[in-house]
This record gives structure tokens, C-alpha cells and sequence, in this order.
């Protein structure tokens, strides 16, 4: 193993994890890097085929916390230094004491995401990193096939989406929808392509949305639907009007206390649990 201590703040080998903005990741070499935080959520994305480029933790951990990863990738340089000069390189202290810089992965097409499933989430413009991360986590929990984004969500693989997901964005197929820089035309297209896409291969499209029309979400008619596309948009906006209207059903989740919604990720849970696959 290459395990190099860290002296100096301004080593360029270090720029992953301390002076690269989230958009220069992914930027960087063929199809980019991001960075995973915490021994557990970097063991998840080892098991999932991603490959390290390098790791960054205290020292204690080489021997302690992240021994099996530092023995499990071979030579991948490994930088260590100590607690206090780590806090001022990343600009905040390791939650866990670990970093690992990871290449991406080619992302699969809409075509394959959808061939074998029967529940996906499409996640439409939500660019709170914590909100993705939850989302994915609670697909991932509660038996979610895959995840299609719009391309002004955010990134899946941003560090903190990682964290709060707690690695389960590395257990699904996710991949974009449209192109970047939309105007309101644009989105329209882009809604029209992937509603006639989950038509298809089957889906029908639930869009969660507070409308006149909107059944309830315990409604019967979606427990015998065999294949559902569930919906979800930002909290300030939510859905366009060319994804609600053109979707099979406009569903909201029944609310008490004068309450109108729920935050997005706290919903895509009701709904993941309620429109699940039965028997």
C-alpha cells in the first residue's frame, strides 16, 4: 500500500478533496470523479464496482476504521495527516475521519434503466442535495427499481447527497432525462419524450401533485397497476403543468391538521411505501 503523509495544504494531489467545486469533479479524466465520505459508505460503493483513485483519512484509521479498505485497494495512494490539518483542507471535520476519490460510471440509457422494472422514481428539478439523498435512500429501502433524474436536479454522486443517502445511490440504476440550460419549452419537450418513453415499456406515470383533480394516494386503482412511474417535483414549484397533465394519474397524500404537503423526501416515502409492489 502507498501511504503518503501530508505536510503541506497546497499539494496538487489533494485538489479532489479540498479545492475542485463539485462541477470540476466531474470534469475531471473520462467520466469524472466524486468523493465518498465514511468507511461504511465507501464500502458500499466498493461492492458496487466503483473504482478508487485515492483515500484521505487520519492515521489512526489505516490501522483502525478503514483497515480493510486501505488492504482491499491495493496500491491507491493513501494521504494521511492529522485531525486538525484535515478540518483545514476539506474546511470542515471529517464526520468519519475518511474520504476515498472514486471514478464515475458510463450511465445506463432511459431504455435499460426501465427493460426490467416495475417501480421507478422520476425526480424532477430537486436540487436540495439532502432532499436526493433521502430519496435515494428510501428507494433503495423500500424496493424502488430505479431512479431517472431531470437534468436540473442535482447530482446524485454530489458528496453530501452521498452521505445522507448513506450509499444507496450506489445500489439502484439512476441515470439524466433532457439536456442542461432547459427554457419552459424545452422542459415541455423533455416531459412529453419521457412520458411517451414510460409508455412504452409499460409505466404508467403517477405524478404527485396538489390539483383540483388529484385522487389520494390510497386510491385502488394504482394497487392494480403493474408498472408505475412515481413523480416527484421541488417543493417551491412543484411538477410543470405539461408533466401533470400528461401524466395517467395526478396523486396527492391525504393530510390532517390543515397541513397542505409534505417535504419532497418525506412524501416520496409514503408514496414508495404505499404504491409498492404487492403479493
Amino acid at each position: 500500500m502507498a501511504i503518503i503523509n501530508v505536510t503541506s495544504l497546497d499539494n496538487p494531489v489533494l485538489s479532489p478533496f479540498a479545492r475542485l467545486t463539485e462541477g470540476q469533479l466531474r470534469r475531471t479524466g473520462d467520466d469524472g470523479l466524486f468523493i465518498v465520505e465514511s468507511p461504511k459508505v465507501i464500502r458500499v460503493a466498493l461492492r458496487a464496482g466503483y473504482e478508487p483513485v485515492s483515500l484521505l483519512m487520519e492515521q489512526r484509521h489505516i490501522t483502525g476504521d478503514a483497515a480493510d479498505i486501505v488492504e482491499s485497494v491495493g496500491d491507491v495512494p493513501v494521504y494521511t495527516a492529522s485531525r486538525d490539518l484535515l478540518a483545514q483542507l476539506t474546511g470542515y471535520t471529517l464526520t468519519r475521519g475518511v474520504l476515498c476519490a472514486m471514478k464515475r460510471k458510463p450511465l445506463p440509457a432511459i431504455d435499460d434503466v426501465l427493460r426490467d422494472a416495475r417501480r421507478v422514481v422520476v425526480i424532477d428539478n430537486v436540487v436540495d442535495t439532502t432532499n436526493i439523498g433521502a430519496i435515494f435512500r428510501s428507494a433503495a429501502a423500500l424496493d424502488i427499481d430505479a431512479v431517472l433524474l431531470t437534468s436540473d436536479s442535482c447530482d446524485p454522486l454530489n458528496r453530501r447527497a452521498v452521505r445522507v443517502s448513506m450509499g444507496s445511490v450506489f445500489l439502484l440504476p439512476w441515470t439524466w432525462i433532457g439536456e442542461k440550460s432547459r427554457t419552459r419549452e424545452d422542459h415541455k419537450v423533455d416531459s412529453e419524450r419521457l412520458l411517451r418513453t414510460l409508455h412504452d415499456h409499460g409505466f404508467k406515470a403517477v405524478a404527485m401533485a396538489l390539483t383540483p383533480a388529484s385522487i389520494s394516494l390510497d386510491d385502488e386503482r394504482l394497487r392494480h397497476e403493474p408498472c408505475l412511474a412515481i413523480v416527484m417535483g421541488t417543493e417551491g414549484d412543484g411538477l410543470p403543468h405539461a408533466t401533470i397533465d400528461g401524466a395517467d394519474y395526478v396523486v396527492r397524500i391525504p393530510m390532517a391538521h390543515g397541513v397542505d404537503s409534505l417535504n419532497v423526501a418525506a412524501a416520496s416515502a409514503v408514496a414508495f411505501w404505499e404504491l409498492r409492489v404487492r403479493g
